[in-house]
């Protein structure tokens, strides 16, 4: 692979569906999709694996399609994480450095985030993200980027996102099962948001709401900075199961009644109109009127966006999303959600396609809501590469036994320093070893 540190795989692993997807970063940095398959998801309840034997045969199935698809064999994955059982902490960390002569450099911060992974989690939880969301140094607050800065102590605040440890095992276990090597978790309303949100909205304050089937994700942004994160125990299927219970009719007939003749505003149902499903076994077929279903989803689709409203009032920025609701995920396609959103909410509210990062040649199929999560752990997935890349590249500078001119970054300069005199110590040590070792010889 010519580009093999811009080339990723990953794995969505749903309720309803799992999405195995290869993508890389074309020279106009925009992401493209080599190949994608999704299957079924039966051993997945709540964004939680409960069957592992069944998850993992859905994963093989599409990892063999998608990389007869692309060409392309992989070995690790980035891997989505959801379900009730996720929640977020705020900290607080600080680290009081040596002297106010040295720039606050990368891995000053790098030390404060490690700090913040030894925080005291409940029993059987563990912490799946740090994300910091803004610096102090020396009391000067507000500081988004202090790398290069002069300052004797620097604080950070963060926000923690937290798991269950038997969750994330389980989903690790599939993935094994498969020949492959989870790279890392990520959490999938964070992913979401990177392949549906703009910078303008995340600056203004905007609250990412992905609809899926078994779970409804929450991300609320501020001023550039992640604020809030929250996984709602309940999503489309939940609509799916009263629509089945209220009308008696099966579980598949009650998706296929939502998708192409659901509504989420029962006012605005035409009366007029009946579907006609057939009959269980020869019975006789049952007339459903469109009103009637319109009404059964709103009054399920509003309880889901209380809860959405509960979690963004939780966040303590209700009142700073300038830029409003983002709705994705399959059960953003609902007819007149949006409108309904916007009654209950006050707030303005717009329909989130995953093409922020698309190639301009990305089939249309793809470039819809239902694959907004998938997309977005290819685009985490890539920027944690080139965050390796550029970290690697620090590194290999720094072994070098000559630092070439152009190179102006003091940092990496004292990194070369410092590890020359190293290997120097080193080789002195193994040096004196070998003489005492002839030595003990002759005696």
């Amino acid at each position: 692979m010519a580009q093999e540190n811009r080339i990723v795989a990953a794995i969505d692993i749903g309720t309803t569906k799992i999405v195995s997807l290869i993508g890389r970063l074309n020279e106009h940095d925009r992401l493209e999709v080599l190949g994608i398959s999704r299957s079924a998801s039966k051993g997945v309840k709540r964004g939680v694996v409960l069957n592992i034997e069944e998850t993992v045969h859905a994963i093989q199935q599409t990892i063999t399609e998608a990389q007869a698809q692309s060409g392309l064999h992989f070995s690790e994955v980035f891997v989505g994480i959801a379900g009730q059982h996720i929640k977020s902490v705020r900290n607080r960390g600080y680290v009081n450095r040596d002297s106010y002569e040295d720039e606050i450099t990368r891995e000053d911060l790098q030390a404060l985030i490690e700090d913040m992974y030894k925080i005291p989690v409940d029993v059987g939880e563990e912490i799946i993200h740090v994300l910091p969301q803004n610096y102090i140094v020396d009391n000067e607050t507000g500081v988004k980027n202090p790398v290069g800065m002069f300052g004797k102590r620097l604080e950070a605040n963060f926000h923690i996102v937290i798991g269950q440890i038997s969750s994330a095992r389980n989903i690790e276990k599939c993935i094994r099962r498969v020949g492959l090597k989870v790279n890392q978790l990520i959490l999938e309303p964070l992913a979401s948001s990177a392949a549906v949100l703009t910078e303008d909205e995340m600056e203004a304050g905007v609250a990412l709401v992905d609809i899926g089937g078994g779970t409804t994700d929450v991300a609320v942004y501020y001023d550039d900075v992640i604020r809030h994160t929250a996984v709602i125990p309940f999503g489309g299927n939940v609509v799916t199961r009263d629509i089945k219970e209220g009308c008696s009719i099966l579980q598949r007939q009650a998706e296929s009644l939502k998708v192409q003749f659901g509504s989420a505003l029962g006012d605005l149902a035409n009366e007029d109109k009946v579907v006609t499903i057939p009959g269980i076994s020869g019975r006789d077929p049952k007339e459903i009127s469109f009103k009637s279903l319109a009404y059964i989803i709103q009054s399920r689709m509003e309880e889901i966006i209380d809860a959405v409203i509960y979690e963004i009032e939780n966040s303590g920025y209700m009142e700073k999303l300038s830029a409003g609701i983002v709705l994705t995920g399959g059960g953003a396609m609902l007819k007149n959600l949006n409108q309904l959103v916007k009654f209950k909410t006050g707030m303005d509210v717009r329909i989130g396609y995953p093409n922020e990062r698309l190639a301009a040649d990305t089939p249309e199929e793809i470039n819809q809501p239902m694959y907004s999560t998938s997309l977005g752990l290819l685009l985490k997935g890539l920027e944690i590469y080139e965050q390796k890349k550029e970290s690697l590249e620090v590194a290999a500078i720094s072994g070098e036994d000559t630092v070439p001119e152009e190179v102006e970054d003091l940092g990496k300069k004292k990194m070369k320093d410092r590890f020359k005199g190293g290997k120097m110590l080193e080789s002195l040590k193994h040096h004196l070893n070998n003489i005492f070792d002839e030595s003990d010889v002759k005696m």
